[in-house]
């Protein structure tokens, strides 16, 4: 794929400004520590073995990507064969698509950088950073390397091809890849390393903090294109390139509510159990509940191709 005519000429001062703006001093700059999604249980060893020990033409595992999947459709098998898929949204079956090999490459590739982007900028400012501030950053710092022509080709394609082809039917709502978050419109919450947008999304934050406590946090905020693209590519190197895997436990780059105004809360001191079936059980969650701060984008048995998520608070 050619790479689109979208990004902007920017000088080595523009850069130097940028990285003076988001407390770089060095390649070497430290990034802020907080809880996150699931990136930190990436281990790419396995996944180069992997794909070095997949078949050329496995059926199993490199099926077309360009294969188009039906819509779940109502009738009473189906809707029972998608609804116990959905609840086994972590194993593979048979419908699933796969990247192709040289697809599953490029995937890897395009993932460390962008992970060596996310540890120049912080992990914070990570969330924020637009697709072109992310490429400045790339051809200005040696510790990140520029982008291959390839690589973002195939994050264009992941951003722009129809996702219900691996079986996600929410709605898309970023519609440009270079979409950015306006400096003005964004609030960096204290002690979490995230962002909500300002107006409704932190009055409806600051309102949950004030109604449950000090043992509700901010989880996740604002996710840029980038930030969703990371944290997608992560999980599709999880589930081994199946793209409908990975969908059922994350929305796409461009479908994700998150950048718009949506945000994630979980348990203090909870982890990664936050973003499980497990929050749901907490004392917290069910406050939640009782004070009506919670409905539910993704609630359970929905026919949107993605897993049941208690802790994610819908603002837009």
């Amino acid at each position: 794929m050619q790479r689109r005519n979208f990004l902007k000429v920017c000088s080595a001062a523009t850069v130097a400004a940028m990285g003076s703006q988001l407390g770089l001093k060095s390649a070497r700059h430290t990034p802020v520590i907080y809880e996150d999604f699931d990136t930190g249980s990436i281990d790419l060893s396995n996944a180069i073995r992997y794909m070095a020990s997949a078949p050329p033409n496995s059926n199993e595992y490199l099926k077309s990507f360009q294969r188009s999947k039906p819509r779940a459709d109502s009738s009473q098998n189906n809707l029972q064969n998608y609804i116990a898929k959905m609840q086994a949204f972590e194993q593979t079956h048979a419908e699933d698509i796969f990247l192709n090999t040289g697809q599953y490459r490029l995937l890897l590739s395009t993932f460390k950088r962008l992970d060596r982007v996310q540890n120049l900028v912080g992990h914070g400012n990570f969330n924020v950073i637009s697709f072109d501030e992310m490429i400045r950053f790339s051809e200005r710092y040696s510790s990140v390397g520029q982008f291959k022509a390839a690589e973002l080709g195939f994050m264009e394609l992941i951003f722009f091809d129809d996702a219900q082809k691996y079986g996600f039917f929410g709605e898309k709502v970023i519609s440009e890849l270079t979409a950015v978050v306006p400096r003005k419109e964004r609030y960096k919450v204290p002690y979490t390393g995230h962002f909500v947008y300002r107006g409704d999304s932190l009055t409806s934050y600051t309102r949950v903090r004030k109604d449950v406590g000090d043992s509700i946090i901010l989880t996740s905020g604002i996710r840029s294109v980038v930030k969703q693209t990371h944290l997608f590519l992560a999980k599709a190197i999880q589930s081994r390139g199946n793209l409908s895997r990975a969908s059922r436990s994350l929305a796409p780059p461009g479908h994700s509510f998150h950048g718009v105004g949506d945000y994630d809360v979980g348990k203090v001191g909870f982890g990664r159990r936050n973003f499980t079936s497990d929050f749901a059980r907490t004392r917290e969650f069910k406050k939640l509940v009782d004070l009506g701060y919670i409905n539910i984008r993704y609630p359970q048995d929905n026919l949107l191709g993605v897993r049941y998520e208690p802790w994610h608070i819908k603002v837009v």
